[in-house]
């Protein structure tokens, strides 16, 4: 069986790694143990299996693999923008399916692909540069938080 560590099954499941640790702390993912200080995570058909909790609001992750390709290109409105109010607002946009987040910086590991179409453009921004990232391949991001001080 495949097992994968906290950090992949965060990406396969499309929450942040410390909501991960919180459910592996409260026994909550099926099969996982810890081997030394790391913990391993089996996969069922792929994804990690999560126990439901008795009581709250249902969780919100992804049940099955992702199949719609990622989108990453940058908002010119947002750089405008932040230019005109010396601000430092995220302006890469991570689309993978309905999900947007975003961000300062964006780390691929692994295959991706640099698409460039004027004349057909993405639909959902409009954006004519982007990059394509197959559902498998990890992407980390990172979003700065701004200091008032140094300005």
């Amino acid at each position: 069986m495949t097992t994968v560590s906290s950090t992949k099954a965060s990406s396969l499941l499309g929450i942040s790694d410390s909501r991960v640790r919180q459910l592996l702390g409260e026994g909550r993912i099926a099969g996982a143990y810890k081997e030394g200080r790391f913990w391993r995570i089996p996969l069922f058909k792929g994804m990690p299996k999560i126990i439901s909790g008795k009581r709250g609001p249902k969780g919100h992750w992804r049940m099955r693999m992702q199949k719609v390709l990622t989108c990453i290109h940058v908002n010119k409105h947002q750089i405008a923008r932040n230019r005109r109010e010396q601000q430092q607002h995220p302006v890469i946009v991570v689309r993978a399916g309905s999900h947007l987040k975003y961000c300062h910086e964006v780390e691929i590991k692994g295959n991706c692909r640099l698409v460039y179409r004027p004349e057909q453009p993405l639909m959902c921004s409009g954006a004519v540069l982007w990059i394509e990232v197959e559902p498998s391949v990890e992407i980390v991001t990172k979003t700065f938080v701004q200091n008032p001080y140094l300005s």
